[in-house]
């Protein structure tokens, strides 16, 4: 179980009654969306509260379809669903359940209601209903059908159940307090009468439940513990918790749901404590909605391709554009769950999705705007195979099965990165130009000595040399190339179509209605590049491979289309084409590739971009004119321009940061951080002077330091030589990464050598075997339903296990014996 003090206040509630014995010790949550739409980013933090909630404390989680609604639910919706839970990293108990097989015992619980004078049939129009409700000073005025007997209510609510109304002419209603200061409890809606087909049960009932008196009783048939809820849905409690007791009577005759924990038959109801409901507070995206209607509206629009297009907010369209499910689990557990609203900067999502794929993708050379550069000093035909790395220093664990190098192919005829010559370079332009020097990526110096324009003075071709002694990237004469650039073969690269996704709203808080949407669209959410190229190696991945194209960002294949060849419009800039001009096409053309976020924040640098140019040309346009290049992200942004501009103002920094990501190998945003002041690079440098693996040194400062308090420049009591002993230990497998990690936040605060204190206290890797298997002999003993659970197919609790194993360890279990072991054990114990 988690420590009490690092709980959230749903977490707390839920430890009390486990340790109380509430619910018998049960938890059982239920994750209940309805079936209208696809699962959003709204929904996952919602997905991993249900779920993980339940699985941290022994529990289990049930998907439920809230399919009560028959005009706009779907059987595709459902199976999208649970698809993208699964996707997500989540498995549900049982099979998936719907409201509708409850559709029977709603309806014989309602007529009860009806016998009991706690329900009547009201025959006023919506329009009247609404004119009688009155406010929250005034109490609302009783329907002249209020006072209907019993049984002229049970008649006319079985004539209802017939199909002898049309829509529109009753409603049952509950009888509960027109005075209430709590609006949700004034007579609510209970059924209304539509004559819809429904997907799963056809044209079999004429009425519908609404949602408040279907979604608290399917939670008590269910026997679920705990209801989660957002904050909108708090008000609605009292009425959850109103219709839960007044369907106790044990003498309540209803149809018996096969499976149901509440009760199901006559006992429903009848166990106690009955369900309970919590709600927690959204975290609203910027730059996002999460609205179905609105993302339906975009879809029919046609705005977008589809529920699953890159842009959307969607786990379907998160899929497809990369973003992978560890990222979103990281970034719901960073958010949290809270008591009030707020808003989520998304560079906060950006930044796990750059932290996980960092980790896995590999690195290759692409580019994305050719320009052709001939090396004249090169023999035409000769191809020279240079070994790079597909993975920086320092990775804690790439990819099962991938190799550690990659041959790339330098060729007489190249293409460099438009954008990376400038034939009058601006001060601060490190890259190509004319009678300049830079590295190449991996490869050689190469030196700019005459531009080729065509007739309309547009450069399209360049013409070097370069240096055969460069080519393991130094110079024995010891000069260094101010710039590094990438590059690839004009011959030997393959041939790509890459979609360049950004933002699909140009305003952090797009709201209103269609038109207001419309407006709030980015024009430039999309960029389609037909003429890019990428080393050979992207041809012989595996489809569904993240990669990192280097000094560009992440990529991934796309999964529903290969776009044939195509050439771009006469009038079209650098090969590109405007959004929605791709499309499907037939397989057999270049490789397609979605981009799933920049190495750093584009519009960060766009906006930096756009200042330069301001400063350049007071007579251009300003970002505030037409507002397209979007607004800074606030905090990061204006850190960020603070360390651009005492790199601009100290060479040394900007030194330092050429250095740290050439020949060091860091990433841009690493390189960054590290090399924003004197005291951060005097930090860096100091840990890794031992000889430490430089990018292992570099995340852990970044990201960890970070978290126990400190930072790139001041670590508290941390010095420099013990985070570089600290990472050392983790490397070579002395202690977890979880004790690390608890360890840190000690040395923060109180320095210390990292070895000494593992030596002392004994914190060090827990790997002999016996030992371990003592402890998960004793977890499988511990948990006999979980491990019943496991031999009926639930696979999943595999996870449950080893958390448990590894609380019992305080972390210190070698994982991978830990795994080994459970699959042992389990294996017997079933």
């Amino acid at each position: 179980m988690p420590h009490r003090e690092r709980l959230d206040f749903i977490r707390q509630i839920v430890a009390e009654d486990v340790l109380s014995g509430r619910h018998g010790g049960r938890v059982l949550t239920r994750f209940p969306p309805e079936p209208n739409g696809f699962l959003h980013v709204g929904h996952a933090s919602a997905i991993c509260l249900d779920f993980e909630v339940a699985r941290e404390y022994g529990g289990r989680t049930t998907l439920r379809m809230d399919d009560t609604n028959p005009t706009t639910e779907d059987p595709s919706y459902v199976e999208a669903i649970a698809r993208d839970i699964r996707w997500l990293g989540f498995e549900w108990d049982g099979e998936i359940r719907y409201a509708s097989d409850y559709f029977g015992a709603l309806y014989r619980m309602a007529l009860r209601m009806i016998e009991d004078g706690f329900a009547y049939v009201d025959s006023l129009s919506e329009e009247e209903i609404r004119a009688h409700r009155g406010s929250v000073r005034e109490p609302s005025r009783p329907s002249p059908y209020r006072d209907r007997s019993a049984e002229e209510n049970l008649d006319l609510f079985r004539r209802m159940r017939a199909g002898e109304f049309k829509d529109g002419a009753h409603v049952l209603r509950a009888r509960i307090d027109l005075a209430s200061s709590n609006m949700k409890l004034r007579d609510p809606l209970m059924y209304r009468i539509r004559h819809a087909h429904h997907y799963r049960t056809g044209d079999e009932w004429p009425i519908y439940p609404f949602y408040d008196w279907a979604h608290g009783q399917s939670d008590a048939i269910e026997g679920i513990t705990h209801s989660f809820c957002t904050l909108e849905f708090q008000d609605n409690r009292a009425l959850y918790d109103w219709f839960i007791e007044h369907t106790r009577p044990a003498s309540a005759r209803i149809d018996r749901v096969p499976g149901a924990e509440g009760g199901g038959g006559e006992a429903l109801g009848s166990w106690d404590p009955r369900p309970r409901q919590y709600e927690f507070a959204r975290r609203n995206l910027d730059y996002t909605i999460v609205s179905k209607r609105k993302l339906l509206l975009l879809v029919e629009d046609g705005h977008v391709s589809g529920w699953d297009d890159p842009r959307m907010p969607t786990l379907a369209g998160f899929r497809r554009r990369g973003i992978p499910p560890d990222a979103i689990r990281a970034f719901c557990r960073q958010v949290g769950i809270g008591k009030a609203d707020n808003r989520v900067e998304i560079a906060t999502l950006e930044w796990a999705v750059r932290e996980a794929l960092n980790r896995r993708a590999p690195r290759v050379l692409a580019v994305l705007r050719p320009l052709e550069v001939i090396i004249e000093n090169c023999p035409e035909g000769e191809v020279d195979w240079i070994e790079a790395p597909y993975f920086p220093r320092g990775t804690d664990a790439p990819p099962e099965g991938w190799p550690a190098r990659r041959k790339v192919p330098f060729t007489r005829v190249l293409y460099i990165e438009r954008d990376d010559f400038a034939e009058e370079p601006a001060p601060g332009f490190r890259r190509l130009a004319p009678g300049r020097e830079v590295r190449l990526r991996h490869g050689y110096f190469i030196t700019c000595r005459r531009v080729e324009k065509d007739d309309a003075g547009r450069i399209v071709r360049l013409h070097c040399t370069y240096d055969p002694e460069t080519r393991s990237g130094s110079a024995p004469d010891g000069r260094r190339p101010k710039g590094t650039i990438h590059w690839v073969s004009a011959t030997e690269s393959v041939p790509m179509e890459v979609r360049l996704y950004d933002r699909l709203f140009r305003v952090s808080n797009p709201a209103g209605d269609a038109e207001g949407l419309r407006e709030s669209l980015n024009p430039d959410s999309l960029q389609i590049l037909t003429d890019a190229r990428g080393e050979p190696s992207l041809a012989d991945g595996p489809p569904d491979t993240a990669w990192q194209f280097e000094r560009l960002g992440y990529f991934v294949p796309d999964r529903a289309t290969r776009a044939a060849a195509a050439t771009a419009d006469a009038d079209g800039a650098d090969g590109e084409t405007p959004a929605g001009a791709g499309g499907e096409a037939p397989t057999g053309g270049p490789l397609v590739f979605n981009r799933t976020v920049t190495l750093r924040d584009a519009w960060s640098r766009r906006a930096k971009s756009d200042g330069a140019r301001d400063a350049d040309a007071p007579e251009a346009r300003t970002p505030a004119d037409d507002g397209s290049a979007g607004p800074a992200v606030p905090g990061i942004d204006s850190a960020r321009e603070a360390r651009d501009a005492a790199r601009r103002a100290d060479p040394a920094l900007q030194t330092a940061f050429d250095r740290f990501r050439d020949p060091l190998g860091l990433p841009d945003e690493l390189a960054d951080l590290l090399s924003g002041s004197a005291e951060s690079v005097q930090y860096y440098e100091r840990a890794i002077g031992g000889g430490v693996d430089p990018a292992a040194v570099a995340t852990w400062l970044v990201h960890e330091v970070r978290g126990a308090g400190g930072s790139e420049g001041d670590a508290g009591a941390l010095e420099p030589e013990a985070l570089s002993e600290l990472v050392e230990l983790v490397l070579e497998r002395s202690i977890s990464r979880a004790v690390a990690k608890s360890l840190l936040a000690r040395l923060v605060a109180d320095g210390g050598s990292p070895r000494e204190i593992v030596g002392r206290e004994g914190l060090g890797r827990i790997g002999d075997t016996e030992q371990i298997r003592e402890v998960v002999d004793g977890v499988v003993a511990a948990h006999p339903a979980e491990v019943a659970r496991y031999a009926a197919g639930h696979t999943g609790l595999a996870g449950f296990f080893v958390g448990q194993v590894m609380r019992a360890t305080h972390g210190r279990a070698d994982p991978a014996i830990v795994r080994e072991l459970l699959e042992e054990s389990l294996n017997d114990a079933t």
